[in-house]
């Protein structure tokens, strides 16, 4: 399985936790070479003011498990 497979997994296993607040993930992005995935927050999510609380404790963190290689997530 591909890096991004493993992150398109990661963020699938996010999305029910997400949804039930009104909010969803896009994978953008992921640059295998530098270890960076760009993720972009929709709906509630977008304009929420804890997003980067959730992004750095939450997302990187299962997103991590998936694909150790991944060093840093960026929203967009």
């Amino acid at each position: 399985m591909t890096v991004k497979q493993r992150v398109e997994q990661a963020l699938h296993s996010l999305r029910s936790h997400l949804q039930a607040d009104g909010g969803d993930i896009e994978l953008i992005d992921v640059n295998c070479k530098d270890g960076i995935v760009k993720i972009k927050l929709t709906g509630a999510c977008n304009k929420c003011p804890m997003s980067h609380i959730t992004v750095q404790n939450k997302i990187k963190k299962v997103i991590q498990q998936y694909a150790p290689e991944i060093k840093e997530i960026y929203t967009v």
